[in-house]
This record gives C-alpha cells, sequence and structure tokens, in this order.
C-alpha cells in the first residue's frame, strides 16, 4: 500500500511540473520541487536534502499505518467526538455524512482554542434559516471535522500522509487550511505542493495564509484565499501615490517567492487605473531593481529620478536593504519607501536599519486573528453547500458530498469537486461586522472582492524604538478607499516629500536658427521680456560679462535677447515637468562646430569643454556627432533639401498642345483622323449609289479621298469651308459618326485649354541633391550655382559624401540660411541646400511666395537635445520627449512655429495636368463603334439594290419614298432608271476599235435620213399637202417615250408612208429632262470637232440590242442609237 501511495504521489508531481512548468527561482520549492515520500528526501529543520536519486533506491520499506489523529474525546452538543474513525460519535440517522478536512499550525497549547473555534462555528451555523435545507439533509457536526496540525515547513511526506491517511479515507468535501507563518522560503514551498495536491485530487481548499503572496500564481487547484493578495496590496501601495500625486516611483525586490507577481501586478494597475477613472493620473516605473547584491544593484538608483521606492522582501532582506541604501543616499529626507506585509510582518517593532518615515501596508497575522479567520471560513463552506444543494435539488437529487479517492487505488481526482468549487466562489455572506462592511465575495481567481488593510507609519515610540503605527486604512471597495492621518515622514518632516527629484540648474547653449530660436532685442526701460518674447537669453561672451551690472546688461542688447520659437517653447516645458533651473546663452564662436585641428569647435566643443551642460537647438543627429555626444531621441525629424525659387515667364508656346498628352495627340492625328477618312471613302466607294465599286466618278460626282482627308479635318475643327459631301448612305452614316467625334473632341479640348493658357512659373525641378544638374561634371553654361552654410552639418555631410561637389560650392557658400535664401531670390544663386525643415519654414514664411522647395530629403536625420556623454539626465529627458510625443504637445508646439502664410507645396499640387489616353478612351470607341454600324449599313444598301428594288420600282412616281429619300424615289421611278441607262450608256466605252467606227456609220446613215426626210416633207408641202400641227396624235401611242438621253433621237417609221419626223428639244427642270417635239435644222452644219471613222464592220455587242426594227400595221419601228463621241 506504502508502494502504491509513493507511485501516485511520484505521478501527482510529475503532472504538476508538466502542466504549470517555473522558470523563476522565487522559493526554495520552484528551484526544488518537493518529492513524495521521505526515502528521497529527509527532513531537516532549515533546508531539504536530497540523498540519493530514486533508481538506486531499493525496495519500500513496510510502514505501520498511524491513527489519523490523536483520539481526544470532547463534548459536542450533539454528541460525538472530533476525529475520524475511530471519533466514537454515531451518524445521525437519515442524513448524510459530511466529513470537513481542517489544516492548521502545529501548537500543543491551542488546540483547544481551535476545537471550541470551530465548534462555536458550526453551532452559529446550524441555527441559519437560510442553512436549514443543508442541516436537514447532511450531518453538520463537529464530529465529521477532520483537523490535522502541521509544523510551518512540513515535509512532502507528511502533506501526503495528511492527505492520504486523514482526509481521503474520512471522505473530506473540503479543507480548511490556515498558517500564519511568513517565512516565504521552506513553509511556502510546503502551502505550495499542498495546494496543487488538493487541486490534483479536486478537492476545494479554502484558505488564509500570511505568505500567500509567494505562491505560484498559475496552480490549478481549486483554491479560495480569503487573506489579502499581493494585488491588492500593489493597489493599496499605488492608492498612496494617487492621494499625493507622486508619479513615479521605483520597485525593489529581493528574490523572495512572488517577486516578479508583485512587478507585474503592478503594472497591470497602473495600465487600469486610468480606465477605472481613478483621478486619472498615470504612474511610471523608473527602475525596477531585483536584489541580488546589496552592494551593487542599489547603485541603479542614485541617477534615477525616483523619490518614492516601493520594497518587497523579507524582514531580515529589507534590513540588509535600507542598510546599503542609507549609504548610498538613498534614504534621506527626499526619499520615501513604502513597504509590503512581508517586511513588517506580525512584530510592529523594526529593526534599526529602517529609516524614519517609512509607510507600509499590513494586515494582522497574529495567532488570534487566524483563528478568527476559521469562522469565515466555516461560513464559506457552509454558504457553498447551501447553494450547491438547492441546485441539485432543483433537479431532483442531493448532490454527493463524499470524494471516494483512495491514494492505493487509480482513481485519485473528485470529478463533482470543479462544480461545488464554482458554488464556494459564488457565495454572498453577510458577516454582521460592526461596523458593517460589504458583504464577503470572491473574484474569478478565488481571492476576496472587498479587503481593508492598514495603513502604517514607522516612527519611534517614548522609549525610542522604531515601532510601526498604524496611521490609515485601505478599503478596496471604496472609490477613495485611502484614509491617513498624522503621518511622520522621513527625516521627520511634517510635509511630504515632492516624490520628483529637487530642483537642479543646468547650463544651456544654443544657435539660433528660426523658428527654431528667434532673437528680438528686449524691453529698453525693464529688460524683461515680453510673454510673446520668450526667454531671457545671453549673447556676450563670459569675457564681456566680466565686471558688468547684469541688471544693466539685460536691458541692453548687445548682452542680452530675448529668445523665443520652437526650441524655447520646448525648453520651458521641461523645466516645468522635470523641475528645473537654467542659464541659456549663446556658444562664443558662433558656429555650429566641425572638428578643427583635430578638436571640435562650436556647441560641441562647449559640451566638451564644459562650458555647457546641454544643447538647445536645431541640432541635428549624425555619427560624428553621435562620437563624442548624448542625444535624446529626435524630437523633430529632418533631412537636407534644397530650396529654388519660381520666376514667370511668358505663356507656353506649346500651352496649345498641353491639354492632351503626346500619346493622345498621336492617336488623334494618325489613327483617327485617317481611319475616318479611309472609312468614309471606302463606304463611298462600295456603295451602290456612290463609286459602286468602279475606278471612275459618277457623273458630276466630286469625290476622292483628298477631298475625303479635307471634309474630315474640316469636320474636326468646325471650319466654315466647301466641301463635297458623299452620295452613299453608309458614307454619309460614317461622317456622322466622326462629327460627334469631333463634336465632344473639341468640347473636351476647349474645357482644358484655359488651364493652360497661362502665365507659367518656371524654375528648377531638382530630384534632389544627386540630381544631374548639381553635379560638376555636367558642365552646364552658364554654370549652375547653389551653396550651404559653413560648418554646419549640410557642410559636413556634403563633404564627406560629395568631395568634388562640396570644393565647387565653396565659392558660393553663405553664412546664414536667410542669407542663403535671398541669394536665390535675387538669382545670385540657383539653388540653396540646408535643412529640410528650416526651408520649409522659410518658404512658408516668404510674402511673394516666390520659393519652392523641390526633390526628396537626403541624408534623413533628426534634431534632439545633445548632452555630455553619460549624462545622468539624459534618461529623464528622453521620457518626456516620449511622453510629448504621445500626447500630442510636440505636433501642437510644432504646428505653432511652423505653419506660413505661403504653402508653395499646396499650389503646386493644384495645378493641371494633360488629360491622359485612358481619360479620352470613350471617344474613341465612339468612333469603332461608328464603323462598325457603318459596314453593317452598306451590306443593308447592297441588299436593297440587289434584292429589293425592281420589285418596289412599280410606279413611274416616286411615291412616298421621294419624301424619305430624294435618290430613293428616282431609283424606283421610271425616268430615274432611264437616266440611270443613259449615264451607264454615256459613260460606255468600246473596248474595240471597229465598234467605234460602226457607230459613226450608223450615225452618218441618220443624218442621211434626216435629209430624206425633210425633203419629202417639202414635197408634200408643194403639194399642197401639209402635215397636222399636233402630229404627235396621229401616231400611235407606242411611238412616244419618255427618255432620258441628252442629244438621242427617236424615230417612227409608219408602214403606209416614211414621214421622218424629229424632234429635239431638251429640258432641264428640277434634275429632270423632259424630251420634248421640235424640228431639226438640217441645214444646221454637222460639228466637225468630233471624229468619224467609216466602216463596213457590222453591229456587234451592245449597240446590237440597241438597233432594232418592227414591222406590221400600226407598230412604229423604233431605234436608239446612243452616238459615242470623241472629241478631238
Amino acid at each position: 500500500m506504502n508502494h502504491s501511495r509513493q507511485v501516485l504521489a511520484s505521478s501527482i508531481l510529475l503532472l504538476l511540473l508538466l502542466a504549470a512548468p517555473y522558470s523563476d527561482s522565487e522559493s526554495p520549492f520552484k528551484r526544488r520541487p518537493p518529492p513524495p515520500d521521505d526515502r528521497i528526501f529527509k527532513q531537516d529543520r532549515n533546508s531539504w536534502e536530497r540523498t540519493k536519486p530514486p533508481q538506486e533506491l531499493g525496495p519500500p520499506r513496510q510502514r505501520q499505518p498511524r491513527p489519523p489523529y490523536p483520539q481526544e474525546d470532547y463534548a459536542h452538543p450533539y454528541g460525538g467526538t472530533v476525529g475520524g474513525p475511530g471519533g466514537g460519535g454515531e451518524e445521525e440517522v437519515g442524513k448524510r455524512k459530511l466529513s470537513i478536512g481542517i489544516v492548521l499550525p502545529h501548537s500543543t497549547f491551542k488546540k483547544r482554542k481551535y476545537d471550541s473555534t470551530i465548534k462555536n462555528a458550526i453551532f452559529n451555523l446550524v441555527k441559519k434559516a437560510e442553512l436549514q435545507e443543508l442541516v436537514k439533509n447532511y450531518d453538520l457536526s463537529y464530529k465529521n471535522v477532520v483537523m490535522s496540525t502541521m509544523h510551518a515547513s512540513s515535509s512532502p511526506t507528511t502533506i501526503l500522509e495528511t492527505l492520504c491517511d486523514q482526509f481521503l479515507p474520512n471522505n473530506v468535501s473540503a479543507i480548511l487550511y490556515l498558517f500564519n507563518s511568513e517565512n516565504y522560503g521552506r513553509s511556502t514551498a510546503s502551502v505550495q505542493y499542498f495546494f496543487q495536491l488538493a487541486g490534483y485530487l479536486g478537492i476545494p481548499v479554502i484558505a488564509w495564509n500570511a505568505d500567500n503572496s509567494g505562491l505560484e500564481r498559475r496552480t490549478s487547484s481549486s483554491q479560495l484565499q480569503l487573506a489579502p493578495s499581493i494585488e491588492q496590496q500593489a493597489a493599496a501601495m499605488l492608492s498612496i501615490l494617487q492621494r499625493y500625486s507622486w508619479p513615479k516611483f521605483a520597485v525593489v525586490t529581493s528574490l523572495i517567492a512572488g517577486h516578479n507577481d508583485f512587478i507585474q501586478a503592478l503594472r497591470d494597475l497602473i495600465l487600469e487605473l486610468p480606465t477605472k477613472g481613478n483621478s486619472g493620473q498615470e504612474f511610471t516605473i523608473t527602475n525596477t531593481v531585483r536584489v541580488g547584491d546589496a552592494e551593487t544593484d542599489l547603485v541603479e538608483l542614485v541617477n534615477s529620478e525616483a523619490r518614492i521606492l516601493f520594497l518587497y522582501s523579507t524582514r531580515s532582506e529589507a534590513a540588509a536593504i535600507l542598510a546599503k541604501a542609507a549609504v548610498l543616499g538613498l534614504t534621506g529626507r527626499n526619499y520615501l519607501w513604502i513597504v509590503t506585509q512581508s517586511v513588517i510582518q506580525s512584530q510592529l517593532e523594526a529593526p534599526m536599519e529602517f529609516p524614519v518615515g517609512m509607510l507600509g501596508i499590513h494586515f494582522d497575522t497574529r495567532d488570534e486573528a487566524m483563528i478568527d479567520e476559521i469562522k469565515t471560513c466555516m461560513y464559506v463552506l457552509a454558504y457553498g453547500l447551501a447553494g450547491h444543494i438547492k441546485d441539485e435539488k432543483s433537479r431532483g437529487v442531493l448532490p454527493d458530498l463524499a470524494p471516494d479517492l483512495s491514494c492505493d487505488t487509480g482513481d485519485a481526482r473528485w470529478r463533482a469537486g470543479d462544480k461545488f468549487y464554482r458554488f464556494l466562489k459564488n457565495v454572498s455572506i453577510d458577516m454582521q461586522n460592526d461596523p458593517p462592511g460589504p458583504n464577503l465575495e470572491f473574484k474569478s481567481d478565488g481571492t476576496r472582492k472587498a479587503i481593508e488593510l492598514k495603513i502604517m507609519n514607522l516612527r519611534p515610540d517614548l522609549s525610542r524604538k522604531l515601532v510601526w503605527e498604524e496611521i490609515g486604512v485601505w478599503h478596496s471597495a471604496k472609490p477613495m478607499g485611502l484614509e491617513v492621518k498624522d503621518i511622520v515622514w522621513p527625516g521627520y518632516s511634517h510635509v511630504p516629500p515632492n516624490g520628483i527629484p529637487e530642483k537642479f540648474h543646468l547650463k544651456i547653449t544654443f544657435m539660433e536658427e528660426p523658428p527654431f530660436i528667434n532673437m528680438d532685442p528686449p524691453h529698453p526701460i525693464t529688460g524683461k521680456c515680453t510673454a510673446n518674447k520668450g526667454v531671457p537669453c545671453r549673447i556676450a561672451s563670459d569675457y564681456m560679462m566680466q565686471g558688468v551690472n547684469v541688471t544693466w546688461a539685460m536691458r541692453n542688447s548687445s548682452y542680452y535677447r530675448c529668445c523665443s520659437g520652437f526650441c524655447i517653447d520646448l525648453l520651458v516645458k521641461f523645466s516645468h515637468d522635470l523641475g528645473f533651473s537654467y542659464d541659456f546663452f549663446r556658444v562664443e564662436d558662433g558656429i555650429w562646430g566641425a572638428i578643427v585641428n583635430g578638436k571640435w569647435t562650436g556647441l560641441p566643443g562647449a559640451i566638451i569643454n564644459g562650458k555647457a551642460d546641454m544643447i538647445m537647438t536645431s541640432i541635428k543627429i549624425n555619427s560624428q556627432r553621435e562620437e563624442v555626444l548624448d542625444f535624446t531621441v529626435p524630437f523633430l525629424d529632418t533631412g537636407i533639401a534644397i530650396v529654388v525659387a519660381k520666376r514667370t515667364g511668358i505663356i507656353s508656346p506649346t500651352a496649345f498642345l498641353e491639354p492632351f498628352d503626346t500619346a493622345s495627340w498621336m492617336l488623334v492625328a494618325l489613327v483617327a483622323i485617317q481611319v475616318a477618312a479611309v472609312s468614309i471613302f471606302l463606304f463611298e466607294w462600295l456603295s451602290p449609289s456612290g463609286y459602286n465599286m468602279k475606278l471612275a466618278a459618277p457623273n458630276n460626282h466630286r469625290f476622292s479621298l483628298l477631298r475625303t482627308l479635307w471634309m474630315v479635318w474640316a469636320i474636326l475643327f468646325q471650319a466654315a469651308v466647301n466641301v463635297d459631301c458623299p452620295r452613299g448612305y453608309t458614307a454619309r452614316f460614317m461622317g456622322n459618326v466622326w462629327a460627334m467625334f469631333a463634336l465632344i473632341f473639341l468640347a473636351i479640348y476647349t474645357a482644358n485649354l484655359a488651364a493652360f493658357m497661362i502665365t507659367r512659373e518656371e524654375f528648377y525641378d531638382l530630384t534632389g541633391v544627386e540630381d544631374k544638374r548639381v553635379s560638376v561634371e555636367n558642365n552646364l553654361l552658364p554654370p549652375f550655382k547653389f551653396a550651404t552654410t559653413l560648418h554646419g552639418n549640410t557642410d559636413v555631410l556634403m563633404k564627406k559624401s560629395f568631395p568634388v561637389m562640396h570644393a565647387y560650392m565653396r565659392q558660393f557658400n553663405q553664412s546664414s540660411p536667410i542669407e542663403g535664401v535671398k541669394a536665390v531670390k535675387k538669382g545670385k544663386l540657383d539653388a540653396f541646400l540646408y535643412d529640410a525643415t528650416v526651408l520649409e519654414y522659410l518658404v512658408g514664411q516668404d510674402d511673394e511666395c516666390k520659393l519652392l522647395t523641390v526633390g526628396s530629403w537626403y541624408a534623413l536625420t533628426g534634431y534632439g537635445v545633445a548632452f555630455a556623454r553619460k549624462s545622468k539626465y539624459l534618461e529623464m529627458f528622453n521620457e518626456q520627449i516620449m511622453k510629448y510625443r504621445e500626447n500630442g504637445d510636440l505636433e501642437r508646439i510644432a504646428r505653432f512655429w511652423f505653419t506660413g502664410a505661403c504653402k508653395p507645396n499646396k499650389q503646386q499640387k493644384s495645378s493641371s495636368k494633360p488629360l491622359a489616353l485612358e481619360q479620352f478612351m470613350s471617344t474613341f470607341l465612339l468612333l469603332g463603334c461608328g464603323i462598325l454600324l457603318a459596314l453593317l449599313l452598306l451590306g443593308l444598301e447592297h441588299v436593297y439594290f440587289k434584292y429589293f428594288r425592281q420589285y418596289m420600282a412599280k410606279s413611274e412616281k416616286g411615291t412616298c419614298c421621294a419624301l424619305i429619300s430624294m435618290s430613293m424615289g428616282k431609283s424606283l421611278s421610271f425616268p430615274g432608271a432611264v437616266f440611270e441607262a443613259q449615264d451607264m450608256i454615256r459613260n460606255h466605252k468600246c473596248q474595240d476599235p471597229l465598234c467605234d467606227t460602226h457607230l459613226w456609220k450608223v450615225k452618218h446613215e441618220l443624218d442621211m435620213a434626216r435629209l430624206r426626210i425633210q425633203h419629202l416633207e417639202n414635197q408634200l408641202v408643194s403639194h399642197g399637202l401639209r402635215p397636222p400641227k399636233n402630229w404627235q396624235q396621229v401616231l400611235p401611242p407606242l411611238c412616244w417615250k419618255r427618255v432620258s438621253m441628252v442629244s438621242d433621237f427617236e424615230t417612227c417609221y409608219e408602214s403606209e408612208f416614211e414621214i421622218g419626223l424629229q424632234s429635239e428639244a431638251i429640258d432641264e427642270i428640277e434634275g429632270d429632262r423632259t424630251v420634248r417635239s421640235g424640228m431639226i435644222d438640217y441645214r444646221k452644219p454637222r460639228d466637225m470637232t468630233r471624229n468619224h471613222v467609216t466602216t463596213n464592220e457590222p453591229i456587234r455587242g451592245p449597240l446590237l440590242a440597241a438597233s432594232s426594227s418592227s414591222s406590221g400595221g400600226g407598230r412604229c419601228r423604233r431605234l436608239e442609237v446612243a452616238e459615242l463621241e470623241t472629241v478631238l
């Protein structure tokens, strides 16, 4: 059996170590976890010593079980005795057994006091009305209380035997653990081990132990802690700082168990306090010192600005720490030490090493206070049980409160214990204290919500001994829970210390540079500086001030000036927040500083030579200066920039092209115009109404590719010129699409042209220091002139990075940035190089707005406050700068000083830019869609002429189609068709020369026929026969046709007689030609301007169809001949 317990304990320890590994060395238990039995460790009063490793041990020796508790009988109101199975009491009939385990400090004389306290607590509980359900169903009696007393530093064997031999066999439902030991070593390790084992078993523990601050916070035990926690002590200490508005403090701890938890608790509370609205004060931990060796570790506090120090250690360790602190001057009148309960403990008399005026946090840890807490533990247990029973009975069952665990079996955890623990943690009990206080409740971590802690003050008593005296109380449940009175402060002072370092004096040097430091003369009578003029600053050297009355000198502008600016506002804020006075003087040699003959001059030289403690101006941080100075974090960022002047010029000669970028212009000129012209002409050539895919133009149709280009250009720019229009429907549609494109193009162009037709401001648009125009190798004519100031940061960087450029610009260097800017405005310099922040300020202050910073910053750096190497003031200034950056003070001061009336950068951003191609793409999309639609119309036009026209041409009149389109109406009428045929024949040319000769022969015969007809007419007249005036009426109707051919003839041959009647009269009325009757003068001489070739070849080809004869009664022979003439 004993062997099984040893294996179980070993398993428990292994699981605990794996689940919550320890990384610090707060206690001996954490460094060396206690083993499960005394075969491996033997108990000693001062240490735990390992004898041999487990693998070297032999088989476990058999050990006789001892009684779980000395058998002593005590009277009980309900009968029975104390103890376990041998207690002698009988369980009441009908009630379930309820066992309770209690662990108390071992004491022979206080055992009866323990028993009486437990009895009285049970006696009072069974009378509570709200607990009657518990009393009715469970045997809550003294006989079921299993009490075990242990020493403060019990061995693991003792702890294991207590659990396995006393508590588990009696099925205890909960364990009450009360100890008032404050050794914070071996005893803390024992408590930690007990809680971990109980947590592994699942048995809830209600504890009150004075050294709970040293317990591991990561333990998973089901534990409630009634004693004040380390977090509550830390909150009480911070409340003292809130009361006296001390913003900074340092933390000093020994390597006591829980020191890391104490530091972390302070940090967490500092973050939580502003969110809780507690006065809104912010706290800062300046130093965190873990004292391993007081001789060396406390030296860090000597140079710290903290004057309030928190101490967490044991009593003996605090005596050693404070003794060394006194040697280092850390216990004087200006230093206040505030200690925790672990330093005060239960002894109110303090060691002589403790300084007078210390404050401490205290709660009573005497035996009487611990015994009184037994009642509180019993109340928590009883009310937790009542809540658990009530919840289970609502489901119709009673909870089983017997864990039924054994160290000899594998089942080693009470699974119902976690639920029981939740009811214990949720209790709210009115303890009926006097005076009344808040109910007893617990937080989620198992600690009490409402705690009262005493505020103690160390002062001498009547016998001159140092004792802790209560001077106030801190209530955790009250918003302003601190109540203090009659404090004796360090050094027997009756006023509290300032909590901050006492005022110190600094010698501060500077160099003027707007807007960081501006200098103005003081008031001539008073010698003072007005509110807007800043602070007095000395510009005279130490030699000049010898023997001079300071009051007189402060009214003389040759000795003193009034300095104002960004750095002055920052200096005044530093002085107010850090509490120091200063002398502010200009560096004697009046330069920023450089290495000359191996020695620093200027500002760094003043620090190195001990003439100044601090540099407060626009001094930039660079690697060369950092070798001899310590800089704070930058309060402003900067770099090297270039300033140039804007010069007003004429309107740009290419301003009319600037509304569009180059790509857009190229697309319009080389693509859009050409595509539109070719598309229109191509559609005209393909159209049946136009060229109809022929090489020769139709009659009276003046249209060609070049004329198309002329029309496209005229439409694009809306020129009022004569243009030839296409006849085809598709070409005309395409022309309309191009007109729409031109309309959009001109609208956009006109709208943007006004923005570019303005007077331009020309300047050198440099890209930065590395621009080719500031390179000496470019050999520009005239040469590009640029400069900076001597012995400044820019001069040093240019000499280091660009030596050739630096040598060239030395001839143009200026004495100050203001002079450099003036030289740029006057044209003496083309560019000036200097700090970007200063140049932007000067540009903003330029009334004429003729200056402009160009290019990117080079060698980015920042401005900082400079101190001597390893200065003790560096850290405090760093903290202030970071604080000002976080709360916006730096931004506010910079916005005030760097805002100018002229903002060229904003003006530059508002300038117009050419329209890019993608912004103009919609118009090209319109043109492309028009071309595609025109192709569709072209196809429809061909389909109409080929397939639909012949069916629609059934009337000699144009009908309604002429109203829509005149050309369509003509194409559908008979005369229109004839005119079309006439044009076709007239434009026809024979391919064979014989054809032309044969046509002349026919023409000649026709002429002879005319003469013959005229001769016959004359003979008829001579015989008295005259033809009727309206001879056309006697002819058959078939002999008259309307023709559309000019200079052609129609001849009718009658079968009865041959009468040649010829009439040709042609009028052009509204585009139509009508053949009217009239006699032809055959005497008219023939037109000899035409060639006539005689040939005997017969008529062939299309002329054969044009010549025909008809015979029969009343039928005319109709002959239509088209005369082909060739003009000589």
